[in-house]
């Protein structure tokens, strides 16, 4: 017969076992048969059980315990060792060994996706019925007898056919829904991991935007404190404690920003008024030093929580820039519109940053771009002014 062996890895000793008690079993269930001298009434001219029915029933039933490494081959030998008992004259009415063989044959070879190898197998445990009439004849018994017990047996292998497929789609149905279980847990572990790797870069660019603003602040009060500190002692007094404020406030951010970075702590808190929090900033600015002419327009209607920090964060950034590049004074004007966040700083500007000396205008337009809004920066006139709008339905949505 044209079906190759199925080719297994290994064999659990659980399962091993069960095959050995099934062979045992049919072992047990022909014996018992064979002495008997079969089911109902016994055949006075069916031959006793003796030491070659013996052997020839082992050779039907005991192949079954090796039947997971090849089941074709162990159905070949059941269903000659069961045909050779026939011709014999032992008195098999029911062949165990070869029906549970047809069985397995059926679960391993029945969804072949070569359709030579699978009907090459459902024709293999079909032609046992013809090849059993033919042991029969050899038997010496008449065709008439034995037309009945066939068509039993054809039912029986058929039953087990059928068996034998609906235990093989179960068992497929079943990888298949253990492949997407493991399909579906390996995705969300990605989706976490990719989850963990965003949010991780984006403490570390507010870890960035929090330790750059307060180092200016502190540069530009170390300055004043510098060259104030004979002048004028009370506004240097007043820029050391600026400094030691800014100072403070940033060693509790870092390490709010470093705990956030631990895998059993929630993410960033994000700020729940905005106006609220741009206050605050105008105002630790104007203690900085800043001179700052600010307007805030519109209703102070809840925004969604990226927007509310992504304006936060480039106001925080403007300002910074104002102070180290500008000449101490800055407007700030933010308009929170019904579908959007507009934020314009405007200061002059004593010099231009030097090339590539940092991020900070490149990060805020990083922020606007992920909300879907757009960022503008231009120098002229002795001033500089960044313009940013920030889109929060698109946000929210």
């Amino acid at each position: 017969m044209a079906v190759g062996p199925v080719r297994v890895v290994g064999v659990r000793r659980g399962a091993l076992g069960l095959d050995v008690g099934v062979a045992v079993l049919a072992l047990g269930m022909s014996l018992a048969v064979l002495a008997a001298h079969g089911l109902g009434v016994p055949d006075p001219g069916a031959r006793r059980l003796d030491g070659g029915g013996v052997v020839l029933a082992a050779a039907s039933a005991l192949p079954l315990a090796a039947r997971r490494l090849a089941p074709v081959g162990v159905y070949l030998v059941a269903a000659g060792a069961s045909v050779a008992l026939l011709a014999a004259g032992y008195p098999l009415d029911v062949p165990f060994g070869c029906v549970a063989a047809a069985f397995f044959v059926a679960a391993a070879g029945g969804g072949d996706r070569r359709p030579a190898r699978r009907w090459a197998a459902m024709l293999g445990v079909w032609v046992f019925v013809p090849a059993a009439a033919a042991g029969h004849a050899a038997g010496g018994r008449a065709t008439a007898v034995i037309v009945p017990g066939l068509v039993f047996w054809a039912l029986m292998f058929a039953g087990a056919w059928i068996g034998g497929d609906r235990a093989r789609l179960r068992r497929d149905r079943i990888s298949e829904l253990e492949e997407r279980a493991g399909a579906a847990g390996r995705e969300a572990a990605r989706e976490r991991r990719l989850a963990a790797a965003e949010e991780r870069t984006r403490i570390a660019r507010e870890l960035h935007d929090s330790a750059g603003h307060a180092i200016n602040i502190i540069l530009v009060q170390a300055g004043a404190a510098r060259l104030l500190h004979r002048r004028d002692p009370g506004r240097s007094q007043h820029a050391i404690a600026t400094i030691e404020q800014v100072a403070r406030a940033t060693i509790g951010e870092i390490d709010r920003l470093v705990r956030a970075l631990r895998e059993d702590t929630p993410g960033l808190p994000e700020p729940a008024d905005p106006a609220a929090a741009i206050e605050e900033l105008l105002d630790q600015h104007r203690t900085a030093g800043l001179a700052l002419a600010t307007s805030l327009h519109g209703p102070r209607a809840p925004l969604p929580r990226s927007v509310a920090w992504a304006t936060y964060r480039i106001l925080q950034e403007a300002l910074t820039n104002a102070a180290r590049h500008g000449r101490g004074s800055a407007d700030v004007a933010v308009w929170f519109q019904p579908d959007a966040v507009e934020i314009t700083v405007t200061n002059p500007a004593a010099g231009r940053p030097a090339p590539g000396g940092g991020h900070g205008i490149a990060g805020m337009r990083e922020r606007a771009t992920l909300l879907g809004g757009t960022l503008h920066t231009g120098a002229g006139g002795g001033t500089f002014r960044l313009h940013a709008k920030l889109p929060h339905r698109q946000a929210a949505a």
